[in-house]
């Protein structure tokens, strides 16, 4: 048995999270280094209504000629980002963001205007605020919780820097760069999909552009608690271990940590990095799990600054091809969950409230797991799974087939993926990060890939490691279907998609295949699935009603129970989401129709038949 515990030292990985550097070559990135701890902190929000200029041309980030306006010394008053107003009568101003439109933040263009649903391209955003009330001392930090896909954020007419990714979290510290009334907060925000980008072009589910999360004014003292490091690092002694991080110390400072309810108390001095670390036993601790999610509330402190935050304490290994929470067998009951909230014709999840729902309705499936497609999901999700007690997959965008000898797309996929486990790698609900989703194999995709999971294991070897996979069929026997791919040999879980009965022959098949795993490890189905218009009935034989996807489950399932080492799955998907890809007039109607819920979250009849197969797999309720 061999449980995923932090090296010696772990504690390096702290300040590892690199810069998330754009390969654009037009601006230096000025993104704030290392992982932020922000959620649990007092923050002034920016969100609410943003004036916006759709820019289709770019006429506010390129003169005539071509040439970026932001690398010009003294940029014309053209350029979007000057939020400029003309001098005088005959000042030749061709935009005003006052008279504009605008939108909601968070938030994307797509759901909230008509005109823009199909739009990929620029869309600027301006919002004016205040300087927030601080001490001489105090430093400021703007956070932005996703943009997508790219943004060239400005402030006051100046760039602050460049971001890429559409799914993880940056910031910028403004400390001395803001006024004391009426700062001008200018985004370039970009959602044109690139051939180079992490994702590619493309993809099965709706590229939403705008500023799509929470953006947010922290206030922080000189030295402060930046980042930290929690786990129980033996389940024997119940020891936890950890490290602390802080940003402007000197060395020397002293750092206290404290979990009240289980007496614990200990004080440590940082080192000239601004690191601590701590070691205390937890005997009395109640381990966290899916039956009972115990979160205790941890407090950081150092000088004027304290961090609290809660957290749960548990375990996650293998053994053989048996998958152990906190020492016992696990089997992974899930679904697969879209970042989409469309019961209200909205786009991306903008609240700690919708993402609940989504949570919500995986749970009333009796399911103890989720897996989040196919991107780092809001900050919201894995906090509320902790509350829940739902497991969690957390995946970066390698979807498909990227650029695999890009240099600059392998650092933007392993910037997101460092961004990733630096936010959420302190929540007790994430077991797995995975690393892509359905990628043929090929020595530049090896390549890459081992690259993606030697920087996984290194920023935290205390969750397991998975990516999504693909079958193939004996050549001697076209029901043996073979999961063999060199990426097993890399992660923890042999994960695999698999969709027989759909676009892999008939229903008939499902009841002959004959599965062949190489594999010392537990087995994960991380998809199959069906299309299932919600209300649409028919025969069990005829595609697109509920009968046929349910009877796809039904049959699915018994196969998947004839599996050595199986030890979970998660259909694709919870609920019906958008998609291009999905333009069947009457049916699809741009929709990928494989949930087991509507798009507004009504239960199609294969919700019932995973939910009674859940509750007979894990006991719980009766079927």
């Amino acid at each position: 048995m061999r449980y995923r515990l932090p090296r010696p030292c772990w504690l390096l990985l702290l300040c590892a999270v690199a810069n998330l550097a754009s390969a654009a070559t037009d601006a230096a990135t000025a993104v704030a280094e290392g992982p932020m701890q922000v959620y649990t902190r007092d923050t002034r929000s920016l969100d609410g209504e943003w004036k916006v200029i759709v820019d289709p041309y770019e006429n506010g980030y390129y003169n005539y000629r071509y040439q970026p306006f932001d690398q010009q010394a003294d940029p014309p008053k053209g350029a979007y980002f000057r939020d400029a107003r003309p001098d005088t009568p005959t000042d030749l101003v061709e935009y005003d963001f006052d008279r504009a439109a605008s939108l909601q933040v968070p938030g994307d263009w797509n759901t909230q205007d008509p005109k823009l649903y199909y739009y990929e391209g620029s869309v600027w955003y301006r919002r004016t605020f205040d300087a927030p009330a601080r001490k001489p001392s105090d430093r400021v930090f703007l956070e932005f919780g996703a943009v997508n896909y790219r943004a060239d954020v400005y402030l006051n007419g100046k760039k602050l820097g460049v971001h890429e990714g559409g799914f993880t979290p940056f910031r910028f510290e403004v400390t001395g760069q803001l006024r004391p009334r009426d700062n001008s907060l200018v985004l370039k925000v970009d959602n044109k999909r690139r051939a180079d980008g992490v994702p590619t072009l493309n993809t099965d589910w709706w590229n939403y552009g705008g500023i799509t999360r929470s953006v947010e004014l922290v206030v922080v003292p000189a030295v402060f608690v930046r980042d930290y490091r929690l786990v129980l690092a033996s389940l024997a002694d119940r020891e936890v271990a950890g490290g602390v991080q802080l940003d402007g110390a000197r060395g020397g400072e002293k750092v206290s940590v404290a979990i009240p309810e289980l007496g614990v108390r200990q004080s440590v001095r940082a080192d000239a990095e601004g690191k601590a670390e701590f070691r205390f036993r937890v005997p009395g601790a109640q381990l966290w799990s899916p039956e009972h999610p115990q979160l205790y509330r941890l407090e950081i402190a150092s000088g004027a600054d304290t961090l609290v935050d809660r957290v749960g304490l548990r375990t996650i290994a293998t053994r053989g091809r048996q998958l152990l929470l906190n020492g016992e067998p696990l089997f992974l009951g899930g679904i697969w969950v879209h970042e989409e909230y469309s019961a209200e014709g909205g786009g991306r999840v903008r609240d700690a409230a919708q993402a609940r729902v989504l949570l919500e309705r995986a749970r009333s499936l009796d399911a103890n797991f989720v897996r989040l497609a196919h991107y780092p999901h809001n900050a919201h999700m894995a906090r509320l799974a902790d509350e829940m007690g739902l497991l969690v997959w957390s995946e970066i965008p390698v979807y498909w087939t990227i650029d695999w000898t890009s240099e600059a797309t392998y650092r933007n996929a392993e910037a997101q993926l460092e961004a990733m486990i630096g936010r959420d790698r302190n929540r007790a609900s994430v077991i797995i990060w995975s690393l892509a989703n359905e990628t043929p194999v090929s020595e530049p995709r090896n390549r890459f890939l081992s690259r993606l999971a030697a920087r996984a294991r290194a920023l935290d070897d205390s969750r397991l490691l998975s990516a999504a996979m693909e079958k193939h069929y004996r050549d001697d026997d076209p029901d043996v279907a073979v999961v063999e791919d060199p990426l097993a040999e890399l992660v923890d879980l042999v994960s695999f998609n698999q969709y027989i009965g759909w676009y892999d022959g008939s229903l008939d098949k499902i009841d002959r295949v004959r599965w062949q795993i190489p594999y010392d490890k537990p087995v994960f189905v991380s998809e199959f699935g069906a299309d299932a218009r919600y209300g649409l009935h028919g025969d069990a034989g005829a595609i697109w009603t509920e009968e046929y996807q349910a009877e796809l489950y039904r049959r699915t399932l018994r196969m998947l129970d004839r599996i050595d080492g199986f030890a979970g799955t998660s259909p694709w998907i919870l609920a019906d989401f958008r998609s291009p890809r999905r333009p069947l007039a009457g049916v699809q109607d741009g929709f990928n129709r494989k949930g087991v819920m509507s798009e507004k979250g009504e239960p199609k009849q294969a919700f019932y038949v995973l939910r009674d197969y859940y509750r007979r797999r894990t006991g719980e309720g009766t079927p």
